[in-house]
């Protein structure tokens, strides 16, 4: 198996949970042909840097996994028949430091989920 990274871009129209119904698609899809995933970064809505189809924000969304070659095929196949998605990128990483490379952004991944505080248990001062 290789190491892959995608990201793609998704309409900033889409409600919440069209767009995680989005996301678990393109899950599904890695899953369902052979691959398996180690890490997701939700990278949420952003600005783009210029228009795209009328467009000025996104929704952004990163999937770190392992597959064989003809997954990205099926995966890239999927993002260009789905007008939901402005723009996708699928980077491969093929030598010895660039795997390494991916396994530190995964871990960073995995780690940024840990770290997230909630904004509900914040230290409040307690009344007696």
């Amino acid at each position: 198996m290789r190491f892959y990274e995608t990201m793609f871009v998704v309409k900033p129209t889409l409600t919440q949970e069209e767009i995680t119904q989005k996301i678990d698609f393109y899950k599904a899809a890695i899953l369902n042909n052979g691959g398996e995933i180690s890490a997701t970064l939700d990278m949420g809505m952003r600005n783009l840097a210029y228009e795209i189809k009328k467009n000025k924000r996104g929704y952004y969304f990163v999937i770190y996994f392992k597959a064989e070659p003809k997954l990205v095929l099926e995966l890239e196949r999927l993002y260009r028949i789905n007008e939901e998605i402005l723009r996708f990128i699928v980077i491969k990483y093929e030598s010895k430091k660039e795997q390494k490379a991916w396994e530190t952004l995964v871990d960073r991944a995995v780690n940024n989920k840990k770290s997230t505080p909630l904004k509900d248990t914040e230290d409040k001062p307690q009344e007696a």
